[in-house]
């Protein structure tokens, strides 16, 4: 592992469970020390002190939603004194059902963490990175962004497009100053995601072949980051859907969606 004392900090926001902690746990096995942040400061700290005997660990509790909370994080680890050479943007949730069926700050705070929060911490860390001549900068998007439109969970597809051409334009931009760009697109994962969206029991159905475990997704997104891939599917499954969405006619690829869309989307 390298020295941490002079080793720019990985910043993983939503890390207090699933992807995030797995990739917390991924960067610090590879020497990386790290700033978490989450709403749930105890499983921060909990992760935190399991992860210390490795690299240097700080805890930021934020939550996101809070339109102030890029610009406090920001300040924060400058406070600290933490430069920043890694900007994971994992934070994310979905809001299950039909878009009309909650109120529109639920929607608002959901834009919020998924897209206007990324592009912002993105805005801000990025200047240091490049005057450094080198950054990472690794955003977690979804098979969703790139797979047909589906009823239900009505924004999430649509956050996650943006995060994938946000992520593919700023490499493009990026790359040449030696910060690499990544959208990571996992398909689906093992983690307590669809126990907070209501949809455990329902997505249980589908063939486990289509599943990866949240370590195995960590590792190759930051492999990604590293080689500088713009984007990354993880899994064979996923990208050969991936393709299919890609190739097949709108109509389609949609109808064959929508077919089983209740098995991974709920839209009452």
């Amino acid at each position: 592992m390298p020295e941490t004392a002079n080793t720019p900090y990985a910043l993983i926001t939503g890390a207090s469970a699933g992807i995030g902690a797995a990739l917390a746990r991924e960067y610090a096995r590879r020497g990386v020390p790290l700033v978490l942040t989450a709403r749930r400061e105890d499983r921060l700290q909990a992760l935190a002190a399991e992860l210390r005997d490795r690299v240097a660990v700080e805890v930021i509790a934020a939550d996101l939603a809070d339109p102030a909370a890029p610009a406090r994080l920001q300040a924060e680890t400058r406070r600290r004194g933490l430069a920043i050479g890694h900007l994971v943007n994992n934070a994310g949730y979905g809001v299950p059902g039909r878009y009309l069926a909650d109120d529109w700050k639920v929607h608002a705070d959901f834009l919020q963490v998924m897209v206007t929060a990324v592009a912002e911490l993105s805005h801000r860390y990025l200047p240091e990175m490049e005057q450094r001549g080198h950054g990472r900068i690794l955003n977690i998007a979804s098979l969703a962004g790139l797979a047909p439109p589906s009823a239900g969970h009505t924004l999430y597809g649509a956050a996650k497009s943006f995060v994938i051409r946000f992520s593919q334009s700023l490499a493009l931009e990026s790359r040449p100053r030696g910060v690499h760009v990544t959208a990571l697109c996992p398909g689906f994962t093992y983690t307590e995601f669809h126990d907070v969206n209501g949809m455990r029991e329902r997505i249980s159905r589908l063939p486990k072949w289509l599943w990866l475990d949240a370590d195995t997704v960590a590792r190759l997104g930051v492999d990604a980051v590293e080689r500088g891939d713009a984007r990354c599917i993880t899994g064979t499954a996923n990208k050969v859907v991936a393709g299919l969405a890609k190739y097949l006619p709108d109509r389609v690829a949609t109808a064959l969606v929508a077919r089983r869309a209740s098995d991974f989307r709920d839209a009452e």
